[in-house]
């Protein structure tokens, strides 16, 4: 049976419609993938790979490494930093005499967490600037200046902070993680390595601060006891001390400029 003369028609004028599309799709299909081939070339011979270190031997015959690498140690730093500053640095003895205080006071957030983490900071950068600015004069000015290398800036700027924490640890502290570690073969305290010093000396720094907060809490828990006594001899037992004597607690602290002694007796306790 033939095809009608209508359908045959109908036949013919697809195929001429259909052949036209399907070669300029595959022409340009072909132009898409010559552009793609074009770019990939026109990367891998414009942008090399990095290398992955590039060392160079100095006069003094030390080695320094390429920046990429500088760059990398340095980002790395910069996340342990916080550590860096809670165990080499005043800041542990600074926050927790804060925080007991005001546990003391019963006011439980206030003043808030940032305000006591700000001041804890800035107190702590003012007690540590003679320590800062020996490191800006023996180790960062002359790395900047290109006089010393970054390993010879590092232990520059190593010497005054282990000065300082050695000054502020405790000797049974000392010899406790010396002799844990069996580190023996030191012969004076200012030989004592990195990683027996900043253990014994956090472990100083929380006695120091609980030795100080508990002689801050003592007449905030006399004015509690007193309270206390008052409202269970007048039969209200059922009022809360805390919410008495907490006025009474704020009033004798701004009295007495409490703010101002809590600071002038941290700064004191390094030496101010």
């Amino acid at each position: 049976m033939g095809l009608s003369p209508a359908l045959t028609r109908t036949l013919l004028l697809f195929l001429l419609l259909i052949v036209p599309f399907s070669s300029a799709w595959a022409q340009t299909d072909k132009s898409v993938g010559q552009i793609a081939q074009s770019i990939n070339q026109a990367a891998s011979s414009s942008m090399p790979g990095i290398p992955a270190m590039t060392v160079t031997t100095n006069a003094s015959g030390g080695q320094d490494y390429t920046v990429t690498l500088q760059i990398l140690a340095i980002m790395t730093v910069l996340t342990l930093l916080p550590s860096f500053l809670m165990m080499m640095t005043s800041f542990t003895r600074i926050i927790i005499v804060f925080a007991i205080l005001r546990q003391a006071l019963g006011l439980q957030s206030t003043p808030s967490n940032q305000i006591i983490m700000g001041l804890s900071i800035f107190l702590t950068i003012f007690i540590m600037m003679p320590v800062l600015e020996q490191v800006n004069e023996k180790a960062l000015q002359p790395y900047i200046n290109e006089q010393i290398s970054s390993v010879e800036a590092v232990e520059a700027a190593s010497k005054p902070f282990h000065r300082f924490m050695l000054s502020q640890t405790r000797e049974t502290d000392l010899q406790l993680f010396m002799r844990i570690s069996n580190t023996t073969d030191i012969q004076t305290p200012e030989e004592t390595p990195f990683f027996v010093l900043a253990p014994a000396f956090l472990t100083s720094e929380l006695k120091t601060a609980f030795q100080i907060g508990f002689i801050i809490f003592i007449p905030f828990l006399v004015i509690d006891l007193v309270v206390a006594s008052v409202l269970m001899a007048m039969g209200m037992m059922m009022l809360s001390p805390i919410i008495i004597s907490l006025p009474f607690k704020i009033m004798m602290f701004v009295l007495v400029d409490g703010w101002a002694m809590i600071v002038g007796t941290l700064a004191a306790s390094y030496g101010y």
